[in-house]
Formats: C-alpha cells, sequence, structure tokens
C-alpha cells in the first residue's frame, strides 16, 4: 500500500509542474556581422624572443652585421638563455657592440646594467692616453646617457656602476651578468688590486638567487704554444 501512494504522488508531483513556455526563435546576429562572428576570436600569437631577437639583429648598421660570424650574437644570447624583460649587467661595455643589441632586445620591461673596470684600474694598462682615464671617472653617469639613443620606442631602461663600487640598491636585482671577452684583463692585473676577485663578488651579489653567469673568452689560435697563455691570462686554447 505504501509502494502505490508514492507512485501515485510521484505522478501528482510531475503533473503539477510548468510547462516550459515554447522556444522564440535565434537571435539574429547583428547585420554588420560577417560569417565568422559566431566563431571565437583566432588567437593572436605573441612574438617569441627568437623573433624579437632575430628582428634586433636584422635591423643593425652594417659595421655591427660584419662582426656576426665571429661573435655569433644570437646563439651566444639564446645559449645564455637571455630573454625580453630581464635585468642583464653586462660587462665592460666599451663602445656598445653588444649593449646596441640588448638594449632593444630586452625591451621595455627589461633594465640593463654597464659594469665598468674600477676607475684605479685603467692606468694600469700603460696604453690609454690621460683624458681617455679621466673620462671614466664619470663613467657611470655618462655611459647610461650615451646608450639611450639605443633604446627606440621600446628599449630597456638603463643604469650602471664601477666594479668594485657596487650600489647596494643593485644587489640581487640581476637575472643574469654577461662577461663577453671582460674576464682577461681583471686576471691580468689580480696581483695588483684583486681586481677579478673585487669583480667576481660583485657579479655574485648584484645576481638572484640562481641567476646566469655568461663568459665568452678569446681563444688563442692553433699554431700557439701552450705556454702562450701562461702569459696571456684568460686566453683559451683548446687542446
Amino acid at each position: 500500500m505504501t509502494r502505490v501512494l508514492a507512485v501515485s504522488l510521484a505522478i501528482i508531483l510531475l503533473g503539477c509542474e510548468p510547462t516550459p513556455p515554447p522556444a522564440g526563435p535565434e537571435p539574429e546576429a547583428p547585420a554588420d556581422a560577417g560569417p565568422a562572428a559566431a566563431d571565437a576570436a583566432p588567437a593572436v600569437r605573441a612574438e617569441s624572443p627568437t623573433d624579437r631577437l632575430e628582428a634586433v639583429l636584422a635591423a643593425q648598421p652594417e659595421d655591427i652585421k660584419a662582426r656576426y660570424s665571429q661573435r655569433h650574437p644570437q646563439e651566444t644570447l639564446e645559449f645564455f638563455g637571455i630573454e625580453p624583460g630581464m635585468t642583464v649587467v653586462e660587462l665592460l661595455p666599451g663602445e656598445g657592440w653588444y649593449s646596441r643589441i640588448l638594449i632593444p632586445y630586452l625591451g621595455a620591461d627589461g633594465h640593463l646594467i654597464g659594469g665598468n673596470y674600477a676607475h684605479d684600474m685603467w692606468p694600469k694598462f700603460g696604453f690609454f692616453e690621460q683624458s681617455f682615464i679621466d673620462s671614466m671617472a664619470t663613467w657611470v653617469e655618462d655611459w647610461p646617457q650615451q646608450a639611450s639613443e639605443w633604446q627606440g620606442d621600446d628599449g630597456a631602461s638603463l643604469a650602471a656602476f664601477d666594479l668594485g663600487s657596487l650600489p647596494s640598491e643593485m644587489k640581487g636585482t640581476a637575472d643574469a651578468v654577461l662577461a663577453v671577452r671582460a674576464l682577461h684583463n681583471l686576471a691580468r692585473f689580480e696581483g695588483d688590486g684583486a681586481y677579478l676577485t673585487t669583480a667576481l663578488r660583485d657579479v655574485y651579489d648584484v645576481l638572484k638567487p640562481g641567476g646566469i653567469v655568461g663568459v665568452v673568452q678569446h681563444k688563442a689560435r692553433d699554431d700557439m704554444p701552450d705556454d702562450w697563455a701562461d702569459g696571456n691570462a684568460g686566453y683559451l686554447k683548446e687542446k
């Protein structure tokens, strides 16, 4: 008896449910909508780091491009994992061969910091004119201004410091440090001022945990004797 009552109650409840209204016509697409209006907008492929780097390299002047076959900038930067948006320290930017590539490649979200030799190291070379040595005293202020000509519309922001005088606010800020043909002279004068040791301390301090250190050095010709490198610190010879 209980089972019959339960079934009857279910039938009554179902009979009381309101009847859904008849479906109306589907809304029409706006008059100016094309055939693709009902489809999702196609995804726009973001520019890859490789695409950006290739574009930057292609835009360089001919005197910069002339060194690509020797310096391999694309292979070098990709090997070290340098990407747009990073904060990168470039040791000894010099006349800016790599700087003018890095600044537009890192982009507006990136930051390039130049790191110069300590001012008291320059006279030790013995061949720089005094006017050049004097100019290095204001390099930290001068270099960002000079390098700004390579920023374009969306280049990296710029800063600088002398090795041995790393500002405290820069510590732990860099994703990578690039030492392109910069370490051999630091090693050359290590015994006369601990310049290499001091520079490597700055490299350690400026990097974020797990940061990248990229070193590019000269290589001696294959016909050079092994003992030649003993008097030319920083040069390498393939065995």
